[in-house]
């Protein structure tokens, strides 16, 4: 039945009532109206583990309460100016990234433009590359080859990089230059990478929505070898993985390889929005002044909130938790029933079950108080907070333990 949304109608709405959001996404089954570390609370007051951390996003857990104490701070104190001004919290924040990007050590010698999303972030990394390769010259190269099953945002530039069908057929035409290879094929990306009209190669360094897909230990090397020798920018989407999430502050980290462009966004302000797109200084100088921009990236609450998130992330040495506890939730997720094999890096897992059934187990989790999701029909995600405790860890594989065999025997539910 359709609701009844004009004026004066007389039912009266309740404080979850949904009816004036646009329909984008499915009705939720629950409402959570609190968190704390790796706890929320449902609008009944009913508890539930989250080993999802809002698509990788809390890494820090629910309310830490040193972001909490910096965002109320700063919006006591300034929340916005317009970026023809400066604030003193974005070049912090870019120095730290920059840091962080080369190791943890050393300035990785980079330079950072700050969004408000993933997407965001992405959208400047292709539009730099444009830039970087001659776009609107006389001889452009604005062609960008991406992967297929790739997830890079909603825009319809991002989405156009986005190599799910499914997600771009409802708004062709897309925006045209981009060219889609299957993941983790060297001998596609050598012959769709023509140095004539390709100016970037982007990639996850792990396909996250695709099902946390893993390539093979040699790909991203060999493909920064072959960017390099014909000339064009190597684009690693670190929205997901970054930060600490795999082991290492960036993924590609522990290949060792540096690449041209990184963007990083979800674990940045541990759920308060923020994206970043950090270039090498010499790639990042192809923008002039009126080239990019956006009204709030950047803004003093946003950095408010990421100074205060990598303060504790470098605090806490977030991969080096991040990889034992890990190793911890792997092992046990591979003993559970029903799971065949466990694939990803770190805190950002993807259990591959012995039949498509995963959307069903995720519906059975959650009633027994386990927030996961299934980015394919045969995977389950974890990606929990990076301060997850074992003994959360090994609540989260009971769980799971017990549904998943119930969900088997029971067969698929749609």
């Amino acid at each position: 039945m359709t609701p009844d949304l004009r004026p004066g109608a007389s039912a009266e709405p309740s404080a979850a009532d949904r009816r004036w959001l646009m329909h984008t996404y499915a009705e939720p089954p629950v409402t959570f109206v609190r968190g704390e570390g790796t706890m929320l609370v449902d609008e009944r007051g009913r508890r539930y583990l989250d080993f999802l951390s809002g698509l990788a996003v809390t890494s820090l857990g629910h309310a830490h309460p040193a972001v909490a104490a910096a965002v109320a701070e700063q919006a006591a104190t300034l929340v916005h100016v317009s970026n023809l001004f400066g604030n003193v919290l974005a070049p912090e924040v870019a120095r730290t990234l920059d840091r962080l990007v080369g190791g943890g050590t050393e300035q990785a010698g980079g330079q950072v433009f700050f969004a408000n999303s993933g997407a965001e972030a992405n959208e400047c990394a292709l539009k730099l590359a444009r830039r970087w390769a001659g776009a609107g010259g006389a001889a452009p190269r604005p062609g960008v080859v991406c992967a297929e099953d790739a997830f890079h945002g909603r825009t319809l530039a991002t989405l156009a990089a986005t190599g799910q069908e499914e997600k771009r057929r409802p708004f062709a035409p897309m925006p045209e230059g981009f060219v889609h290879v299957p993941y983790d094929d060297l001998d596609a990306l050598e012959r769709a990478v023509d140095p004539s009209r390709i100016g970037a190669v982007l990639v996850e360094p792990i396909q996250g929505e695709a099902g946390v897909v893993v390539p093979s230990s040699d790909y991203l090397a060999r493909l920064r070898q072959l960017c390099t020798e014909r000339g064009v920018l190597l684009v690693l989407d670190e929205v997901q993985t970054g930060l600490g999430r795999t082991g290492a502050w960036f993924a590609f980290q522990h290949l060792g390889i540096v690449p041209d462009v990184v963007t990083v966004a979800k674990a940045l302000g541990n759920g308060v929005p923020v994206g970043a797109c950090w270039a090498r200084a010499e790639v990042a100088a192809a923008f002039s002044p009126g080239d990019h921009g956006s009204t709030f990236g950047g803004q003093p609450l946003a950095m408010a909130a990421a100074r205060a998130t990598l303060a504790v992330l470098e605090a806490e040495d977030a991969p080096r938790r991040a990889e034992r506890a890990g190793a911890r939730l792997a092992a046990g997720l591979a003993w559970v029933d029903g799971v065949d094999h466990v694939r990803g890096r770190g805190l950002l897992l993807g259990a591959v079950l012995a039949a498509p059934v995963a959307p069903a187990v995720t519906r059975a989790a959650l009633d027994a108080g386990l927030v996961v999701n299934a980015p394919r029909p045969d995977v389950l995600r974890l990606a929990p907070s990076l301060l997850v405790s074992d003994e959360e860890i090994d609540q989260a594989v009971g769980v799971l333990a017990d549904v998943l065999p119930a969900v088997l025997e029971g067969g698929p539910t749609p």
